[in-house]
């Protein structure tokens, strides 16, 4: 059923009014995104490959933004092997999206940058960029997660650390104090 559903583009059966005495399926029969259907009959077509009820459960997670359960997480490595999804940062920060090839065939590259993110360089120069418009006051770890809302504040610290070791900025304080400021020239 799921396979069905996923390959044909339409939303997943809805199990609903199921208890331990009855089930109770619902189908809708909309087709919700041709063009995702056709970006993976070309796919299976140009590798001569066919996706696994488990892969194609992944990707409608992924299209969805939607976490992928622990027992369809070893899909992911062949997705992306086929470059199907890409990933996004490590750690518990992972993020899966689909890949620029698809986000290229729909005609929306703009939306793959934009759920790709910025490179760190970018975001490192986002940073030191509000840093500099607030030297007077500094910077709170608070204002500097406004800058960069897709990145985790653990993340934006560790590029903090890393604009500090280059000598770019400074921090003065502790914890839920603490201020970065540009570094003193000399």
């Amino acid at each position: 059923m799921f396979e069905v559903c996923i390959k044909e583009s339409k939303p997943r059966p809805d199990f609903r009014g199921t208890d331990e005495y009855q089930v109770s399926v619902t189908f809708q029969g909309e087709i919700q995104d041709s063009r995702f259907l056709r970006f993976l009959e070309q796919i299976g077509k140009e590798m001569l490959a066919s996706f696994t009820t488990q892969d194609l459960l992944v990707l409608d997670l992924i299209k969805r933004e939607e976490p992928v359960p622990k027992e369809l997480r070893d899909r992911l490595a062949l997705l992306r092997d086929r470059e199907i999804i890409e990933v996004i940062s490590r750690g518990k920060g992972t993020r899966y999206i689909l890949s620029r090839r698809f986000y290229g065939f729909l005609g929306k590259r703009g939306v793959y940058t934009r759920k790709r993110g910025l490179d760190k360089e970018t975001n490192k120069a986002l940073l030191f960029k509000h840093i500099q418009d607030f030297q007077k006051d500094g910077s709170r770890l608070k204002e500097l997660t406004q800058v960069l809302p897709q990145l985790t504040q653990n993340q934006i610290q560790k590029l903090l650390v890393e604009l500090k070791k280059e000598g770019r900025i400074r921090c003065i304080g502790r914890t839920n104090g603490a201020r970065w400021f540009p570094a003193i020239s000399e």
